[in-house]
């Protein structure tokens, strides 16, 4: 037992955390859909802190190797505006029942994908860009997953933009959410540790994302990010209602 946490359920995490970083590294985003469904389910004491503390760590490696493209302007509008976000997500987790939040969360996610896979594109103006910020905000400190909003808008930008980007936005944002919650009351000390010893999982499942990221064509990797944003909608969805 490390911290007060069993070692199976140590294990089970970070084999999820390897998984969704290895899907974050391709498409941009992932160690929500991944991570937060496993640590809640074997570990729901500590949620959202441990995925949020993990989700400062791995934009920070992606960008340590990969700064090109990034969409500075874009976050200037979006980031900001997580501020307000964060502040109802922290109002919401202290208000509503998990349950509630993750089938308001889901169904929003999922219709906005439905909407956009073939028939409508979203703009990237400064609009879209606030609203979208606010709704991650409040999606990420509720639920730790806040980023199919922000990745929805630039689906259509280069894979090498969307991953560099979003991992800005990921790593700001979360520091955003963590100050909420810790000001709320709601962030735990050993949250911080526990994810600090993933770390090694984050740099193996980042060095699998390049090696499979080489052979995927940008179409693919469109897709494939939708189909994440999806799967994230209906990991919420199940888990509300199976709990």
């Amino acid at each position: 037992m490390i911290l007060g946490v069993p070692l199976w359920v140590l294990a089970v995490i970070a084999l999820a955390l390897l998984v969704g970083t290895m899907v974050q590294g391709l498409v941009g985003l992932g160690l929500g859909l991944v991570g937060a469904p496993v640590a809640t389910l074997v570990a729901p004491e500590l949620m959202p802190g441990l995925l949020l503390c993990t989700a400062v760590v791995l934009p920070v490696l992606q960008l340590a190797g990969n700064r090109e493209q990034i969409d500075w302007r874009g976050l200037a509008w979006a980031l900001p505006a997580r501020l307000p976000g964060t502040v109802l997500g922290v109002w919401l987790v202290a208000s509503f029942t998990e349950r509630q939040l993750s089938v308001a969360v889901g169904v929003m996610v999922l219709a906005a994908v439905l909407l956009t896979w073939h028939t409508v594109t979203v703009p990237i103006t400064p609009g879209t860009l606030v609203g979208a910020g606010i709704i991650s905000g409040v999606t990420s400190t509720a639920t730790s997953i806040g980023g199919p909003p922000i990745a929805i808008l630039y689906q259509h930008r280069s894979p090498v933009q969307i991953r560099s980007t979003l991992a800005v936005y990921f790593a700001l944002g979360a520091v955003i959410s963590l100050a909420g919650l810790g000001i709320s009351g709601q962030l735990q000390a050993r949250e911080i540790w526990l994810a600090a010893l993933f770390v090694p999982c984050l740099l193996v499942g980042l060095w699998l994302s390049r090696r499979v990221g080489a052979r995927v064509s940008p179409v693919r990797i469109r897709n494939i990010m939708l189909l994440v944003c999806a799967a994230s909608a209906l990991a919420l969805l199940v888990r509300a209602l199976a709990g």
